[in-house]
C-alpha cells in the first residue's frame, strides 16, 4: 500500500499545475504499468514526455551494455537512500528531465530498481500509443528476407485504425523451429512450429 501511495506522490510532486491525473492513451498493467502511468502523467504536465523517453532509452541502452553498472543498479545490498541520492546527482550531471530523475529516485527508495527495464518498456508502450503507433513484435526462427518482411507488413497493416501507424520490431528465436509469433497491440498469435509440436505432444500424451 505504501508503494502505491508513493506512486501517487510522484505524479503530484513533479508538477505545480492542477492535480488532475493525465490518463495515458493505453493501459499498461502490473507494477511497472503503475510506475509508467504515474510517470506519463507527471511528464505530460511538465511537457517532458519526449525528453523523458529519450532519457530512459539512453539509460536502458547503457545499463544493458554495461554489466557492472547493471549489477550496481540492481544490487540488493546497497543502501536505498544512498542509491537514490547517487541517481539524482547522476541525473543532474546527465541533464535528465526532472521527471526522469524523480522516477529513478522513487524506484531506488522503494527498492524497485530491478524493475527499471520493464518500467522503461511500459513507458515506451504508452509513448508509442501517444504518437498513434501500434507496436508489433515479430518473432521468427531465422531472419525474414525483404520480400517476406514486406508481405508481413502488408498483412499487419490490416489491424490498424484511422491515423495509426505500424512500428514493427523483429526478433530471431531459433527455438520456435519455424513459423512465427506475432504480438500486435493486445493481440497475440502463435503460429510457430514449436507450439504445434507441443500441441500434438500433449494430445498424444493425454491419449496414452
Amino acid at each position: 500500500m505504501a508503494c502505491v501511495n508513493k506512486l501517487a506522490i510522484l505524479s503530484r510532486t513533479l508538477s505545480s499545475a492542477a492535480q488532475q491525473t493525465v490518463k495515458p492513451p493505453v493501459q499498461v498493467f502490473g507494477l511497472e504499468g503503475r510506475y509508467a502511468t504515474a510517470l506519463y502523467s507527471a511528464a505530460s504536465k511538465l511537457s517532458q514526455l519526449d525528453q523523458v523517453e529519450k532519457d530512459l532509452t539512453a539509460l536502458q541502452a547503457t545499463i544493458r551494455s554495461d554489466k557492472k553498472l547493471r549489477e550496481y543498479v540492481t544490487s540488493p545490498i546497497i543502501n536505498k537512500k544512498v542509491m537514490a541520492t547517487a541517481l539524482k546527482e547522476a541525473s543532474t550531471k546527465l541533464n535528465f528531465a526532472p521527471a526522469t530523475a524523480n522516477l529513478l529516485g522513487l524506484l531506488a527508495d522503494n527498492g524497485r530498481l530491478k524493475k527499471l527495464d520493464t518500467v522503461i518498456n511500459a513507458y515506451k508502450t504508452i509513448m508509442a500509443a501517444h504518437r498513434g503507433e501500434v507496436v508489433c513484435e515479430v518473432v521468427t526462427a531465422k531472419p525474414l528476407d525483404a520480400a517476406q518482411s514486406k508481405q508481413l507488413e502488408g498483412a499487419l497493416k490490416s489491424f490498424l485504425k484511422g491515423n495509426e501507424s505500424l512500428k514493427i520490431t523483429s526478433r530471431v528465436d531459433p527455438s520456435i523451429i519455424g513459423g512465427l509469433i506475432v504480438s500486435i497491440g493486445d493481440k497475440y498469435v502463435d503460429m510457430s512450429i514449436a507450439s504445434k509440436v507441443k500441441l500434438y505432444t500433449d494430445v498424444i500424451q493425454s491419449a496414452a
